[in-house]
């Protein structure tokens, strides 16, 4: 009973259409009583009449959401370019299918200790069909966006992204990939910020617009970086081992507490220190 319940709940959403309110309009208002299909003909009939002449609204029906986004006609930013100076561009996005209530109601049916890998899998679905949907459109959902959209957190969303790419062999078109977007664009921030995300370095090098030579020292640097704060390296020990500058090795030192937070970067400051490291870059 308690399934039965449950079923009947999930398919009740998408039955909340115009047709079913045309039916129950001429039942109810105008008294047209006879053979339920005779009226479900009838209603079709009204509702493709619908469509062809008001086709925006069905596009803005059941499950979808009107959105107000970054237009993929946007370059690259400048520095200091502001939120408000990006050309905007509405987008109707597929926020909830008829396919997804489908899915809810199967999962009610599957075992208890899968859900977490059911609500991730229909989280990343849901979140390429929006990406995917806002760029066929002109528009350029960012980690942000779809975190709102999602309601997820931008870690979670950062995951999700690098699930997709781990597992799929396209690559999805966020503001962050297209516009080269942090909160100080660089090479560096874009290069390793696909690299974190999973994308292999034939992409990166694409995406980008650079050679793949490039990119590998970009990522082979920030690894590097990377694996010297994990072995508690100050800055000026960072200098002298790896040969890069102070302000290259703040950068990297930036992107990798960015990316793996769990890294704090508060006792790695300047301190001068004599030892050496074996390690080779």
């Amino acid at each position: 009973m308690k399934r039965t319940e449950n079923r009947n709940r999930y398919e009740s959403i998408p039955k909340r259409s115009f047709k079913n309110a045309l039916i129950r309009l001429l039942e109810e208002q105008f008294k047209i009583l006879g053979s339920h299909k005779v009226l479900q003909l009838i209603a079709d009939e009204i509702e493709n009449l619908h469509k062809e002449f008001y086709p925006e609204v069905e596009e803005q029906s059941f499950g979808n959401i009107i959105w107000r986004t970054t237009s993929s006609a946007c370059k690259k930013p400048g520095y200091g370019k502001k939120v408000e100076d990006y050309e905007v561009k509405t987008v109707i996005l597929p926020l909830v299918t008829e396919e997804d209530i489908e899915m809810r109601i199967k999962s009610f049916y599957g075992k208890p200790n899968r859900n977490y890998e059911k609500q991730a899998a229909r989280d990343i679905s849901v979140m390429a069909r929006l990406v995917k949907s806002a760029y066929a459109q002109g528009g350029l959902l960012s980690g942000a966006e779809l975190s709102v959209l999602l309601n997820r957190s931008l870690g979670t969303i950062g995951r999700y992204l690098k699930k997709y790419h781990e597992t799929h062999n396209d690559i999805l078109p966020t503001k962050g990939i297209i516009l080269d977007q942090g909160s100080k664009p660089t090479h560096k921030a874009a290069i390793i910020n696909l690299y974190e995300q999973g994308y292999p370095e034939v992409d990166i090098a694409r995406l980008t617009d650079h050679e793949i030579e490039s990119t590998s020292r970009y990522i082979k640097a920030y690894k590097n970086i990377k694996l010297l704060m994990e072995k508690g390296f100050n800055i000026m020990e960072m200098v002298r081992v790896s040969g890069l500058g102070r302000s290259t090795i703040i950068q990297y030192r930036d992107l990798v507490t960015l990316y793996h937070p769990g890294l704090n970067a508060d006792g790695l400051e300047d301190k001068d220190s004599s030892s050496d490291s074996e390690l080779e870059f």
